[in-house]
C-alpha cells in the first residue's frame, strides 16, 4: 500500500543524484553464498560503471560469473529505492581505468580530488566494471505521503 512504480527514466536520475548515492553490489561467493558490498558508481548511457579490484570477493565473482545486482535507496521520507540486475563486463585498459577512476572519484569526493582518486585507482589489479542493466525494480514514495 502506498507504493508507486517509478516513471520511465527515473532510475537513471536516481543513480545520478547529488549527493552521490552509494550502490550496494550483490554477487555470489564461490560456494554460492551471497556477498554484498558498497560501490561508488557512475552511468555511461544506461550502463552502470564502477571499479573494483580483481583480488576482492566482488572482483573474483564478477570474473567467474558476470551476473550482478545493485541496490540504491533514498533513506529520507517518503523514501525510494532502486534495484537492478544485469550482466557485468570488465576492462583493465589503463586509459579506461584512469578515465573512470577520475570520473567516479570526482562524483563522490569532489572535483578538487578527482585526479587524486583517478590516479590512485588506475592501477592493477583494479578493473572497470560495466553493468548492462537487464531488469529494474524501482519504487518512489514508499511511505505513501
Amino acid at each position: 500500500m502506498g507504493y508507486r512504480t517509478a516513471p520511465d527514466g527515473w532510475w537513471q536520475e536516481f543513480v545520478r543524484a547529488v549527493p552521490a548515492r552509494t550502490g550496494k553490489l550483490a554477487v555470489t561467493r564461490l560456494d554460492g553464498s551471497p556477498h554484498v558490498a558498497p560501490v561508488w558508481v557512475d552511468l555511461d548511457g544506461d550502463d552502470i560503471v564502477f571499479m573494483t579490484s580483481a583480488a576482492t570477493i566482488k572482483g573474483k565473482s564478477i570474473l567467474r560469473d558476470g551476473r550482478v545486482a545493485l541496490c540504491f535507496d533514498d533513506e529520507r521520507p517518503p523514501f525510494a529505492f532502486l534495484a537492478v540486475t544485469g550482466l557485468a563486463s570488465v576492462s583493465t585498459d589503463p586509459d579506461e581505468l584512469l578515465h573512470w577512476g577520475t570520473r567516479i572519484g570526482g562524483r563522490y569526493m569532489g572535483a578538487d580530488r578527482a585526479d587524486e582518486y583517478g590516479r590512485r585507482n588506475a592501477v592493477p589489479p583494479e578493473m572497470v566494471v560495466r553493468v548492462r542493466v537487464t531488469d529494474v525494480v524501482a519504487k518512489v514514495d514508499v511511505a505513501g505521503y
